[in-house]
């Protein structure tokens, strides 16, 4: 089974055999196994070579990099294996056409809105007054079909998100003055935790996109810009209210991450190291979580559900079958 290894000690990061070893400046060493490794998160300091690179590069690791304060600076990604020329114009095609990428667009927020509606719903359902969120953003997405430009259909995600942000206070048991969405820098707890698992919701993305024939650079949704790989912002909208937002609130309402994870400046909250690897220890556990898939009729993990998710955008693109987004049915 392939794995995901997320480093934090300082040291150094070298080829070793076939191993990729990390050394601690204290001479103490790591080795990561590199034939069942698809992945490497890089948060301490750390340093690497180009004889570490090109290994990775020649066995498609991608390795994502955080700074200090567990801030997402880039990645490493290696040279696409799978290369399609059909469907690379396909996916021009439809990005220069307005109504396939309004089209694509509007696909993408309508499986964000119905997932965002199933936290809800579940929610709701045990007490918590989040009503008056569910029906507005119901009457929201009756706006979403008339939208005829992307700017429109984004208008209209944006609006979803600030009334399901309004019910997290509702929502978390925790008291945490969570008024709106911040980034830079995060304000609170919860705006951190967003923007920390958010992250970690684009890089598996981007792993899973790196295996298929897409080119992660063209998007529809999200503007296509230099130095970012956007389509993974696309997909991410799905798999944002199952993944990360459904994990925030466990973590939460069970008191697995408290103020204590935290640390606190004038006007922002960084997670310390003890909070990131507890995060990072549940986000492995639920990419690896399996459900029972009512087309395929079998188990699938949420990171293959992400893998799909590549392959229906794919056949849309080709013209074999209709993009429908990807719809929490549990």
């Amino acid at each position: 089974m392939n794995e995901t290894y997320y480093l934090f000690s300082n040291g150094d990061l070298k080829r070793k055999d076939n191993v990729i070893r990390l050394t601690t400046p204290d001479k103490k060493f790591k080795d990561i196994k590199i034939e069942t490794t698809k992945d490497i998160y890089l948060f301490g300091e750390i340093s690497l070579n180009t004889k570490c690179l090109n290994y990775l590069g020649q066995l498609g690791i991608s390795l994502h990099i955080f700074n200090y304060y567990g801030f997402y600076t880039g990645s490493f990604y290696p040279k696409e294996s799978n290369i399609s020329g059909r469907l690379l114009v396909n996916q021009v095609k439809f990005y220069e056409d307005l109504d396939e990428r309004v089209h694509l667009a509007k696909k993408f927020i309508e499986g964000a809105s119905h997932n965002i509606k199933r936290n809800l719903a579940y929610y709701k359902r045990r007490g918590k007054e989040v009503g008056e969120q569910l029906v507005e953003i119901k009457h929201l997405d009756t706006l979403l079909e008339n939208c005829m430009r992307v700017e429109e259909v984004m208008g209209i995600e944006g609006n979803i998100r600030k009334q399901y942000y309004k019910a997290w206070n509702i929502i978390v048991d925790q008291k945490i003055d969570f008024v709106k969405r911040v980034k830079r820098p995060p304000d609170n707890m919860i705006n951190t935790l967003i923007s920390f698992i958010n992250t970690l919701i684009y890089t598996t993305c981007l792993g899973e996109i790196y295996k298929t024939q897409l080119n992660p650079t063209i998007s529809y949704l999200h503007v296509p810009g230099t130095r970012r790989f956007s389509l993974c912002l696309d997909l991410a909208e799905i798999f944002k209210p199952l993944i990360a937002d459904r994990m925030i609130f466990s973590l939460l309402n069970k008191n697995i991450i408290t103020e204590k994870d935290f640390s606190q400046g004038s006007n922002f909250y960084y997670l310390g190291d003890k909070g990131k690897k507890k995060i990072l220890m549940e986000f492995d556990k639920r990419m690896n979580k399996t459900i029972k898939h009512k087309d395929l009729g079998r188990e699938v993990s949420y990171r293959h559900l992400i893998k799909l998710e590549c392959y229906k955008l794919i056949k849309h693109l080709m013209n074999d079958k209709k993009y429908e987004p990807f719809k929490i049915w549990w």
